[in-house]
């Protein structure tokens, strides 16, 4: 049986406690913007990188870098401080043994959907960021790619997802993927004026690829299984949780979302 060659990229901007495994690769995101990158860090801002556009695109520009420069069987990305848990301990990083024989099984691995309830994920964005950002989203999906058009409405509509643009794919599969997302985050990049955006709103195209890995697994049918993750620190779910009741608050007070995102569908 093959044994396929697996690098999953840890994106950080920090100097932190990496895992032994050598799956796990340290990449310093945003390396042109830092003043020094750790000792066994890799750069992305070498060959093919997106390195200087970090702030806007977060843990992308390590996705990116990867993409275009590492040479694997099949990259994963998660954060240093989100990791794959193992499926048999869920105290446990995944190890490379285990993600070897899931990806026997399954094309991608992806972590346990967020599921908000009272929120939609077109509603859970709009009242923590800015409507603009999906509906430039749809209209560039609606005219380059139609026919993703059903699936991304769909799960706007739907209250769960994955979140943290955290993946591992089949090399195959990511280079079609990347090429999609890439392409319409770049587009979107020219079409939204975010100069008036909050220093953590400017993240724009790292938070709507969040919800665009959900379309395009959808859309392809791609044979995936969810695990779930290790949170490294504080994940601070009761300030979070406090957080969406108030933004939900504060938009059913206001012009209803909902009716809205319907409007702009017709």
């Amino acid at each position: 049986m093959r044994r396929y060659r697996i690098g999953i990229i840890v994106a950080s901007h920090i100097e932190c406690s990496m895992p032994d495994d050598p799956m796990y690769i340290p990449v310093m995101a945003g390396s042109a913007l830092r003043n020094h990158v750790p000792e066994g860090y890799l750069r992305d801002d070498t060959g093919d990188n997106i390195s200087t556009r970090n702030d806007e695109y977060c843990e992308l520009t390590a996705l990116y870098w990867a993409w275009k420069n590492l040479d694997m069987d099949v990259i994963g990305l998660c954060h240093y401080r989100r990791f794959f848990a193992s499926p048999q301990h869920r105290n446990h990083l995944l190890s490379e043994d285990e993600a070897m024989h899931l990806l026997y099984c399954y094309d991608a691995i992806l972590p346990e959907v967020r599921n908000y309830y009272v929120e939609t994920n077109y509603s859970q964005y709009v009242h923590s960021h800015h409507a603009e950002d999906l509906v430039a989203a749809r209209n560039i999906i609606a005219e380059k790619y139609p026919g993703y058009i059903e699936a991304y409405d769909r799960r706007m509509a739907m209250t769960k997802g994955h979140r943290f643009n955290m993946l591992i794919m089949k090399r195959p599969l990511l280079d079609e993927y990347c090429r999609w997302l890439f392409d319409i985050l770049f587009e979107l990049e020219e079409k939204l004026d975010i100069s008036h955006y909050s220093e953590n709103d400017r993240r724009v195209f790292g938070f709507v690829a969040e919800r665009l890995l959900d379309v395009w697994m959808d859309k392809n049918g791609i044979r995936s299984t969810d695990l779930g993750y290790i949170f490294r620190g504080n994940e601070h779910i009761c300030m979070k949780a406090a957080a969406m009741i108030r933004r939900k608050i504060r938009g059913a007070c206001s012009d209803s979302i909902e009716r809205r995102w319907k409007k702009l569908r017709q």
